[in-house]
């Protein structure tokens, strides 16, 4: 697609080419859906907006509409999105000035959000309840991801080739689209998704007989049948509630993995690193109530420590 390159163009307009431009067929689907949402409220907010026009003022004024319905960081994704757009046309010069810089990024005050996730006690109680049978099914995913942190399409993704036995390690290289009709494979979240996991002995064996004669580069829990994450969602809330534990979603098997190694002083670092998170920031802040609940330990164990001392 060839850029029309006009200053008389309206500002919604360019974006959309933009994204054609730039983004069709080189990000993940996911990912282009939330360019193309930004696209319509850019439209909605701005439909009479022409590129010549976008200053400082114009730019803000756009920001501030979004937050008026979305909190901050939501806003800030969203700026970053359409600033992605607004510098490739400064860079064109069909715009003088750069208006989106010392722009300021408001937002609604976020819900207070409380990670879900299990204990080391509840989630045994989980684990008594999983059906572990010769063949694979959606109980062996689920420890999978209890004993991975995987993500749900990661972990759909994985194939036999992605296990190396010998050495106790899962590659990630992948994800699933679920959310197709047909369903392919398609790229991780972030380059720091890519990553091998290391498996204990005990599920490392499991595993190597589980999928012995499966096709080897094909996932080993996609079937003809459409996977929707409620479904299994929904077979995973029936588990927590036979087990006497919180209901936690797939997602929050995730949470639970971290929070066991993090209580398990397990450093941030490798957390982050195992969890495939593109920088130790998202760990940090993520669990922070975990890690404020460990470094008030560390306090206590410090002055104990201190207290021995002549």
């Amino acid at each position: 697609m060839i850029m029309k390159r006009n200053k008389q163009q309206l500002f919604y307009e360019y974006f959309a080419e933009w994204i054609d431009l730039y983004k069709r067929d080189a990000v993940r689907t996911v990912t282009l859906n939330k360019y193309l949402i930004s696209l319509k409220w850019v439209r909605r907010i701005a439909p009479s907006l022409y590129l010549k026009d976008l200053n400082k003022r114009a730019y803000q004024e756009i920001i501030n509409e979004y937050a008026l319905t979305h909190e901050h960081q939501t806003t800030l994704d969203f700026h970053h999105q359409i600033k992605g757009a607004i510098l490739d046309a400064v860079d064109e010069e069909l715009i003088p000035i750069n208006p989106t810089r010392n722009a300021v990024i408001k937002g609604k005050k976020p819900r207070e959000k409380k990670l879900k996730f299990l204990n080391e006690a509840e989630l045994q109680k989980l684990i008594r309840q999983l059906d572990l049978g010769p063949e694979i099914n959606w109980d062996w995913f689920l420890l999978l991801i209890i004993k991975t942190g995987l993500r749900f399409s990661e972990a759909l993704a994985v194939t036999p080739n992605d296990f190396d036995f010998q050495t106790q390690m899962l590659r990630i290289n992948k994800t699933w689209d679920y959310k197709s009709v047909q369903g392919s494979f398609q790229k991780t979240k972030n380059e720091s998704s890519v990553r091998s996991v290391r498996i204990d002995w005990k599920l490392a064996m499991q595993f190597s007989q589980l999928i012995s004669g499966l096709p080897e580069d094909q996932p080993i829990f996609v079937s003809d049948k459409r996977i929707f994450n409620s479904t299994i969602n929904q077979h995973l809330k029936s588990l927590c509630n036979k087990a006497g534990v919180p209901v936690i979603s797939v997602h929050g098997l995730r949470h639970t993995h971290a929070s066991i190694l993090l209580y398990g002083n397990v450093s941030i670092a490798t957390v982050a690193q195992r969890l495939g998170h593109s920088s130790i920031t998202t760990t940090q802040e993520t669990y922070i109530h975990i890690i404020r609940e460990l470094e008030a330990k560390d306090s206590e164990r410090i002055m104990e420590e201190m207290a021995k001392l002549m």
